[in-house]
């Protein structure tokens, strides 16, 4: 059993009248240090506009601008769209955060689920699982320092050498992303962890047991995968007004594919201490450590929970679902 650790997801990207500041980020990331966070996640699209474009910047280019920034927390994808990322490429700037980061770089990826993006990117979109396997597997024997020869993305490598390897790790963490069976066995097989959207306990539940089911069916201790839940937060006086700002801020900043289990319903919200009740279902359903999405990235509502909340489920244990 371990402590349930908490992070933030960062404003990287914003609706479109808006666009992503720095210098704020800069400072959201220092005070969330502060407070006593343990992780900061970047969102990563190269192009996202379903029903609206949304400004980004760059997911691994702001993890490195707060390696200068931030000195203990964490540092994530959530998640970054792998098919769309040349395998070399992404080996060496992983290699080179995971470097100045002191070993806090993790890889939140999969496999992108939004067609108009694959094709402004010019990668088929029907062949996005096979290119996934095809990178994942190069970049690891890059992050090696051996040579390398294989073939990711219509690219061949013969005899390849990338140096220098990351370190103090022989490799980033890496958390796999994705709702369907054939991604929850590629998470029990290939990754480090699982990293979720937007989920409810209940859902949450039933699919990391069926990684763990996985796990064991591979060969691999199931106790030793973890899991990062992103999750919406918004604390106010009532759970109505919570409720009702938690759900406005969602519309105006995300999108939750139908076909999905991503919901509204999964955020946290209400009074600290609704909150608190919240995070122990989430923590009963097999959380390990929870991403908030403050309700418009407002300091306070960072702040609020870390005075308020934090210390109502500073004893909450995690552990496995079993």
């Amino acid at each position: 059993m371990s402590a349930l650790k908490f992070g933030l997801a960062l404003e990287n990207f914003t609706p479109a009248d808006k666009t992503p500041d720095v210098q704020s980020i800069v400072a959201y990331a220092r005070r969330a240090e502060e407070l006593g966070y343990e992780s900061l996640w970047a969102w990563d699209h190269m192009f996202l506009g379903s029903g609206r474009p949304f400004p980004f910047l760059e997911s691994l280019s702001t993890l490195a601008l707060l390696t200068a920034h931030t000195e203990r927390v964490e540092l994530g994808t959530g998640i970054l769209v792998l098919p769309l990322r040349r395998a070399a490429v992404l080996a060496k700037t992983a290699a080179s955060i995971e470097i100045m980061s002191g070993g806090r770089l993790t890889l939140g990826m999969a496999v992108g689920w939004y067609e108009r993006e694959f094709d402004a990117c010019g990668v088929p979109f029907k062949q996005r699982g096979r290119i996934f396997e095809e990178n994942l597997a190069l970049m690891q024997k890059f992050w090696t320092g051996e040579r390398v020869s294989g073939t990711a993305t219509g690219i061949d490598f013969r005899g390849a050498v990338m140096l220098p390897k990351p370190a103090p790790r022989p490799r980033p963490r890496l958390l796999i992303g994705g709702y369907v069976d054939r991604v929850l066995r590629r998470v029990a097989e290939k990754g480090d962890g699982w990293l979720t959207y937007f989920y409810e306990p209940g859902p949450f539940s039933t699919a990391w047991q069926r990684i763990r089911e996985h796990a064991e069916a591979a060969g691999r201790d199931p106790d030793e995968l973890d899991n990062v839940a992103q999750l919406p937060l918004c604390i106010d006086e009532s759970f109505e007004a919570a409720d009702a700002r938690a759900r406005q801020y969602i519309h105006d900043y995300f999108d939750l594919p139908a076909w999905s289990e991503s919901t509204a319903e999964s955020s946290i919200r209400g009074t600290p201490e609704q909150c608190a009740e919240q995070i122990a279902e989430q923590v009963a359903a097999g959380v390990q450590h929870i991403c908030l999405c403050p309700c418009n990235y407002e300091l306070q509502q960072v702040e609020r929970f870390a005075a308020e909340v934090m210390p109502l489920v500073a004893d909450l244990a995690v552990g496995s679902a079993r």
